[in-house]
């Protein structure tokens, strides 16, 4: 199938793309995916499911299926909520549904967590989609680590984000994985991005690394990451292209 954006490859094995806005028409289910594919949602920190649910009705325009994981950061550690994940990825691995996962800034990192950590011999995910999910210590929450409003309200899961051994315990994964990056976030030479690309909670070299497969830039702000239809567009093409 054509490629729905022009690419280019950097030095890195990662496709880097900017997306100003794709008007082609809406991909067929036969296009984007099997008749079993399903979608795995699981959202942001101080989020709830509700915020994956225009992309999760893209996705089913498309002919998928779709699903969510919910979780609370201040009534359950990040261990905790690891191990419910893994049980409802391998749940959706046991199915015998071809399956994606996608997941929102500290979802991306459960995610990473979780499927590091299922048991042998589980079917993986088709394809992996973290959206301005970090992959390193993000920089926001190491300066507000010590903030006491921050640690109320964000506990085991907001330390975590902010800590160099433990977000590299979490580890790269084997599977293929686009990061999808917002790129119109705070533009001030001062402040915690000082002038790079960001989406106004994370940089762009926060979620980029070499063990992606694909690095996309959207002009969007973290909040509204989920809610872009051009992040549907983007996991649409990608799992295409897998197919083909």
């Amino acid at each position: 199938m054509p490629s729905l954006v022009p690419r280019s490859i950097t030095h890195s094995p990662v496709v880097n793309r900017t997306r100003a806005g794709n008007r082609a028409g809406r991909l067929l289910p036969s296009q984007a995916a099997g008749p079993c594919m399903h979608a795995l949602f699981v959202h942001g920190m101080g989020r709830s499911p509700l915020s994956g649910w225009p992309l999760l009705q893209h996705l089913k325009g498309a002919g998928f299926r779709t699903s969510f994981f919910g979780y609370s950061v201040l009534l359950e550690n990040f261990a905790g909520i690891r191990g419910r994940l893994v049980a409802k990825i391998s749940a959706l691995a046991a199915s015998g549904d071809d399956y994606v996962l996608i997941g929102h800034s500290l979802g991306g990192v459960l995610l990473r967590a979780a499927v590091n950590s299922l048991p042998a011999g589980t079917p993986g995910p088709r394809h992996v989609f973290l959206l301005g999910s970090p992959l390193r210590p993000a920089r926001l929450a190491q300066r507000l680590a010590s903030h006491p409003v921050y640690r109320a309200f964000t506990r085991d899961c907001g330390q975590l984000l902010g800590s160099a051994d433990r977000m590299a315990g979490v580890g790269p994964l084997s599977v293929p994985t686009t990061a999808i990056a917002g790129i119109r976030g705070l533009p001030w030479k001062r402040g915690p991005f000082s002038g790079e690309p960001n989406d106004g909670v994370v940089s762009l070299a926060e979620v980029s690394a070499e063990w992606l497969v694909e690095l996309v830039r959207i002009r969007t702000v973290h909040t509204l990451l989920p809610s872009s239809r051009r992040v549907g567009e983007i996991i649409l093409e990608s799992v295409a292209q897998d197919a083909a």
